[in-house]
């Protein structure tokens, strides 16, 4: 008897994508056996199996380590050059400063 199957369609960044088809391709694990072992753990914990939480802060540059801020600025740099920034005013304004 043939064991029944679903599809799971989802978008996402093609960035992100990549980085962890890397990851994935590294460990062996063919994308849609990831996909499959992160819905099982969210029934093996009745929800999401990591902690969804916010920093309290944004951490200044002298308590970040050196790679920590090279990775915060290539962030940055990336959101920059795919016209995902947001404008000055506009952020400020909706800090209300």
């Amino acid at each position: 008897m043939a064991v029944k199957t679903a599809n799971v369609n989802l978008r996402m960044k093609a960035d992100i994508k990549e980085q962890a088809e890397i990851i994935l391709a590294n460990l062996g694990i063919p994308r849609s056996v990831a996909i499959d072992m992160f819905y099982r753990q969210i029934i093996a914990h009745n929800g999401i199996p990591f902690s969804l939480t916010l920093p309290n802060k944004i951490m200044a540059r002298d308590e970040m380590t050196n790679a920590q801020f090279d990775k915060f600025m290539e962030t940055g740099l990336k959101q920059a050059k795919q016209d995902e920034s947001s404008d000055v005013d506009e952020v400020f304004s909706e800090l209300g400063v």
